[in-house]
């Protein structure tokens, strides 16, 4: 039995920490590194978040899930619309981007790939299981 309320509070800390791991990137390294590992964790923040909405999706499917909200918005770009919108709020710049960028989409699969290496490597609290 998966007990949901430990499983979506971890997903919580581990989006929190998805969250303070990309703003550290960003604050000791520029240029191409930052830029996709922030890419790579965009997705990996996905994933948390979809644990938090969903906590007894397996791990499989929460990376499709992110891996095509990632794809889905990075393509959406292409249309000009999170550009006009990323220009009225940094919100909307932060979360839908303003330009498309092609390699975006492998290292949005590098996030998704690197969640699923965590849930297979990293040891869970005992009790909590998930759907395979």
């Amino acid at each position: 039995m998966i007990d949901l309320r430990r499983t979506r509070g971890l997903a919580a800390v581990a989006a929190a920490l998805t969250l303070c791991a990309g703003l550290g990137i960003r604050s000791v390294v520029d240029g191409d590194v930052a830029k996709y590992a922030g890419d790579a964790l965009y997705t990996v923040l996905l994933c948390t978040l979809v644990v938090l909405v969903a906590p007894r999706t397996g791990p499989p499917v929460v990376a499709a899930v992110a891996l095509a909200l990632s794809w889905a918005i990075e393509c959406a770009q292409l249309t000009g619309v999170p550009a006009e919108l990323a220009e009225r709020s940094l919100a909307a710049r932060l979360v839908l981007g303003s330009t498309f960028n092609a390699p975006d989409l492998l290292w949005y699969a590098v996030g998704a790939g690197f969640f699923l290496l965590i849930r297979t490597v990293v040891p869970r609290p005992s009790g909590l299981r998930h759907a395979s």
